[in-house]
């Protein structure tokens, strides 16, 4: 792809996404510097590597990635596969059986121990043994319904992968030290898990399991929210948009069918919601930017900074 091709790539993503056209500089500053760092690192391993993209809710992780697979596909020439981490959340019915068995806050889709990791794993084994012509599932979490979609809508890619991009606001993270887990950081907390038996089943999940899926990968981007306020902030807006999108949505055949089962949240639902997620996204503020392979500091304003590479020792 040339110059100019790349140039309309980026011009036509922008306005599909409805973005300003100042992202254009975002792309120049931050994006493409990322896509060459991917591919110094997949020409040095010699091998498909795997990108863990995180943030916070609302730093615009699931922007730079689509923008990162489109440029590393067409202008780089290399097949990139991308999938998010929320969309290996388990089904509802799941949750559900998990809330009966540990703790009802499990209901709730987002924190540790709410995805089905093992399905991650397999779609990470797909696209990198795929020959060519094999088709590999991308699985899809529709959250204006709070489950997983059909498997008949999840998107399918062609072929083996040569990068693979995944995003998630909790990719990448840490347990927290037993200690830590005592006390509460938000009401939530203390009147709904007064004896830490949520949070400490999800701390054992990053132990275990995630832990596992964690370390499968090459390179590790840190979208770094400037607080947790901004992230509430940011988290709402989302759901305005997404009440949006389904108000001026066109109904099937001109009907309102299944309009009562989206699960749209208020502002005060959000503000709940955003607490099951406050713990780990603050200890990922405090302990990943030391240990993250690329920092990009995110603004108040949405605005994404160029990018902070950690140079890879010697040994690795």
């Amino acid at each position: 792809m040339s110059e100019n091709e790349l140039n309309t790539t980026i011009e036509t993503l922008i306005s599909q996404e409805g973005l300003p056209s100042s992202y254009g500089h975002t792309v120049e500053q931050t994006i493409l510097p990322l896509a060459h760092r991917i591919i110094e690192l997949r020409q040095r391993l010699g091998r498909p590597v795997l990108i863990g993209i995180h943030g916070a809710q609302g730093t615009g992780k699931s922007t730079l990635t689509l923008f990162l697979k489109e440029i590393l596909s067409h202008h780089f020439g290399k097949a990139t596969a991308s999938f998010s981490i929320d969309d290996i959340y388990l089904t509802r019915v799941e949750r559900q059986r998990l809330a009966g068995l540990v703790h009802p806050l499990f209901i709730t889709r987002g924190v540790p121990g709410t995805h089905d990791v093992s399905l991650g794993q397999k779609v990470i084994d797909q696209l990198l043994t795929a020959k060519p012509g094999d088709k590999t599932a991308i699985p899809r979490f529709d959250k204006a319904r709070d489950d997983r979609a059909p498997r008949d809508r999840w998107p399918v890619f062609e072929g083996p992968a040569e990068v693979i991009l995944i995003e998630g606001w909790c990719l990448g993270a840490a347990p927290e030290p037993e200690e830590a887990l005592a006390r509460p950081v938000n009401t939530l907390e203390a009147e709904e898990d007064p004896h830490a038996i949520w949070r400490s089943y999800v701390n054992e999940c990053l132990k275990d399991s995630y832990r596992a899926f964690f370390d499968r990968l090459d390179f590790l981007v840190m979208l770094k929210a400037p607080s947790m306020a901004c992230v509430l902030e940011w988290r709402t807006l989302q759901e305005h948009k997404l009440a949006a999108r389904h108000a001026n949505a066109p109904k099937e055949g001109g009907s309102d069918e299944g309009a009562s089962s989206l699960r749209i949240m208020s502002d005060e639902e959000v503000a709940r919601f955003i607490m099951h997620y406050q713990r780990v996204t603050e200890h990922c503020l405090r302990e990943m930017p030391g240990r993250a392979d690329v920092l990009i500091p995110v603004g108040a304003d949405h605005s994404l900074e160029a990018p902070q590479f950690r140079e890879p020792s010697a040994s690795s």
